[in-house]
């Protein structure tokens, strides 16, 4: 499938809350990117820290221009428009014969916007198949927001823990099978997860939230995003490029805008999170 979604592509967004696959990138860019990222991981004792792997594109050039890529961007705008920005960006690296999974869930839950006019465009830097646990997504469950909780399980991939207090039909699910440098979007309230990888593959996936550019942040807290295309609306302080690698400036930066966004993303949980003594579903 091409980058740029038709008519018909974007229908199909609209009644499934997903469509893949497309082409973000070459399958020789996406393991020159792989590369870039082992050798990133070798010198920091193999892994990229989770303070480090949470808006890398704020420190790493070629995240960077991924994230401003047009091949990943026009299907992006076909979706939400011509004004877009980055909220926020992450990898999910899933190491062979390990537990770590990604339990049913919907990506708006704490990101406390004020309408889902959302997505995110999952990148594959490897293949992305059954064996190694690939995204599952149940499509057409975008149409409602569902309560969530904490799993209280330490092999949840996800920041809060979160899954879904509901039962999910594993039936009406579908596996987002993708190859090196092909990408899914789904819509913000898409009901999706994976399984943990049973294989001796490696799953690297690079997750990137865009927004609507006039999309506010709900509460106290002014979030930051990145404009990658058209204009600036006032509604969140803008992020800068980094100049290199790991840059002091850029680093500084970083961990001022990672203050803010989990200080938001905390706030988000403790509000939909129930007291102790209730019926243990949020409202």
């Amino acid at each position: 499938m091409a980058a740029t979604l038709s008519p018909e592509d974007v229908a199909r967004f609209r009644r499934d809350g997903v469509v893949f696959p497309l082409r973000a990138m070459e399958p020789a860019e996406a393991a020159d990117r792989l590369a870039r990222l082992e050798a990133i991981e070798a010198a920091r004792f193999g892994r990229l820290p989770p303070a480090l792997a949470l808006k890398p594109h704020l420190l790493i050039p070629w995240l960077w221009d991924l994230v401003h890529d047009p091949r990943v961007l026009d299907p992006v705008e076909a979706v939400l428009g011509p004004d877009i920005l980055c909220w926020a960006s992450s990898f999910f690296n899933k190491q062979p014969g390990t537990p770590d999974h990604v339990p049913w869930h919907q990506d708006a839950t704490y990101w406390g916007l004020a309408r889902p006019d959302a997505l995110t465009a999952w990148i594959a830097f490897t293949p992305s198949v059954a064996e190694n646990g690939c995204m599952r997504v149940v499509p057409g469950s975008h149409r409602t927001a569902l309560p969530h909780g904490d799993s209280g399980d330490r092999s949840n991939m996800l920041l809060g823990r979160e899954e879904i207090l509901v039962e999910v039909d594993e039936a009406d699910a579908v596996d987002v099978v993708l190859a090196p440098g092909e990408m899914s979007l789904h819509h913000l309230l898409t009901v999706h997860g994976s399984r943990p990888n049973g294989s001796a593959m490696r799953r690297v996936g690079f997750a990137v939230r865009y927004i609507a550019g006039d999309l506010k942040q709900t509460g106290d807290v002014r979030g930051s995003a990145t404009l990658v295309r058209g204009r600036d609306h006032g509604t969140f302080d803008l992020e800068r490029a980094p100049e290199g690698e790991f840059e002091p400036t850029a680093l500084a930066e970083h961990r001022q805008v990672l203050r803010r966004f989990m200080g938001l993303v905390t706030s988000e949980i403790r509000q939909s999170r129930p007291s102790p003594g209730t019926d243990g579903v949020p409202e």
